[in-house]
């Protein structure tokens, strides 16, 4: 099932810390989806895309704003630590055995009604570890946000199990002029950089957010190096952007 949910970006507040980014919008109305969701549905849903376009940073502010428990897989991580990384952030002594452990988590998110925020989840499809999260929710019902690259549902097509308790899948989008901008007023907060300039970072940054900022940040040292307090294209001068290639090997 596909989420095609307009979102109105006035509903996500900016913070000192937080940008109304599309991606925050559509990972925040996702949970919300999965957390208000009628009880005969499924409650697992799933925000993925390329890397680099901001789905942690919209992951982390779904959690703070949902009180959500979050964990950010590593590659290295067993079924075992799976488990002890989420009962470290729910602050629970983990058992010995994994099925306590297991029950210990689903314990805990069935008593808190609290969601559960698995960030990386590519690492525990390639670990064949899917199991140990459809575990969990059956044990508990709780809405259970997935975070994860482009190919993670063709990934969990081989889980029929898992695959059918999903209820939406949410493709994330590529940074637009309007991200940008957004971006330029919380990161740039010395110089401003004009529109023309914006619309060029975004389309050199090919909509990646990481790459955004590296850019921003790029053009801000050039404008204070230039004793400018406005920055627009063509005062950007010989400056490279940065577009996710290596420079060409100068020789001579």
């Amino acid at each position: 099932m596909q989420n095609n949910t307009v979102v109105n970006m006035d509903d996500i507040q900016t913070t000192s810390t937080t940008a109304p980014l599309k991606n925050v919008a559509l990972c925040n109305r996702l949970l919300e989806t999965a957390i208000n969701r009628p009880s005969h549905l499924p409650g697992m849903v799933c925000f993925y895309g390329p890397p680099g376009w901001g789905k942690s940073f919209a992951a982390a502010y779904t959690a703070n704003k949902h009180r959500a428990y979050y964990i950010e897989c590593k590659s290295t991580w067993t079924r075992k630590a799976i488990l002890m990384a989420i009962l470290k952030e729910m602050g629970v002594k983990p058992a010995t055995a994994i099925y306590e452990m297991t029950d210990q988590v689903s314990e805990q998110l069935a008593t808190s009604g609290r969601p559960l925020i698995v960030d990386e989840m590519d690492h525990i499809v390639d670990k064949r570890a899917v199991e140990i999260i459809r575990d969990i929710y059956e044990g508990s019902n709780a809405a259970i946000l997935m975070i994860g690259e482009e190919s993670i549902e063709t990934k969990l097509r081989k889980w029929e199990r898992f695959h059918s308790r999903m209820l939406l899948w949410q493709p994330a989008q590529p940074a637009d002029i309007n991200d940008a901008k957004h971006l330029a007023r919380l990161y740039c907060k010395d110089v401003k950089i004009a529109d023309d300039l914006l619309q060029f970072i975004q389309q050199q940054s090919n909509g990646v957010v990481r790459r955004i900022c590296v850019n921003l940040n790029l053009v801000e040292q050039t404008a204070i190096n230039k004793g400018l307090d406005t920055i627009n294209k063509q005062s950007l001068g010989d400056a490279q952007l940065y577009t996710g290639s290596a420079p060409a090997r100068r020789v001579g």
